[in-house]
């Protein structure tokens, strides 16, 4: 039985199962109770279902909380960088001035900030193309159609909902 990965996915398989893939790990190791079997049929590996189902009978796993990040105390700075910028500034330039305001990370935790930062701005600004719906009777529409060498000048307008044709030679 083949196994479909996903492109993005390491050699071994992915490191952490989703709700969805653990509860069908789960799901396999009850109709079958033997782990290869669960294995097979979920594709993973025995050693991931042996995992899965140690963690239900322990009581599920613990919630995971986010840790702290050094760039935690500076993302108001970074916030108040990118609105003057309109979202323009380099994570490199960013790190420079955070380094001369006493900030120790490395460069990267400041970049990794700084692109966080300016993906919320670009989600809270971006440009919605709404189309000009014209109203009949309060817009005047031409057209210079049909406008060659040597040829008549044909105009196409539309007032008020009628089309007008305005021929010159």
């Amino acid at each position: 039985m083949a196994v479909l990965k996903r492109p993005d996915e390491p050699p071994g398989g992915t490191t952490v199962k989703s709700a969805e893939e653990s509860m069908q790990i789960l799901e396999a190791f009850d109709l079958t109770g033997s782990l290869r079997a669960a294995a097979e049929l979920a594709g993973c590996s025995h050693h991931t279902v042996a995992r899965v189902v140690a963690e239900r009978d322990a009581g599920g796993i613990a919630p995971r909380v986010a840790r702290s990040r050094l760039t935690d105390e500076f993302l108001p700075k970074i916030e108040e960088w990118v609105e003057q910028s309109k979202g323009k500034i380099r994570g490199d330039a960013a790190h420079d001035k955070l380094v001369a305001m006493g900030f120790t990370g490395s460069e990267r935790s400041s970049r990794r900030a700084v692109a966080q930062v300016k993906k919320q701005y670009r989600l809270g600004n971006a440009r919605v193309h709404r189309p000009w719906v014209t109203e009949p009777g309060l817009w005047l529409q031409y057209d210079f159609g049909g406008a060659t060498r040597g040829r008549a000048l044909r105009v196409n307008s539309q007032i008020g909902g009628r089309r007008c044709r305005v021929r010159s030679s």
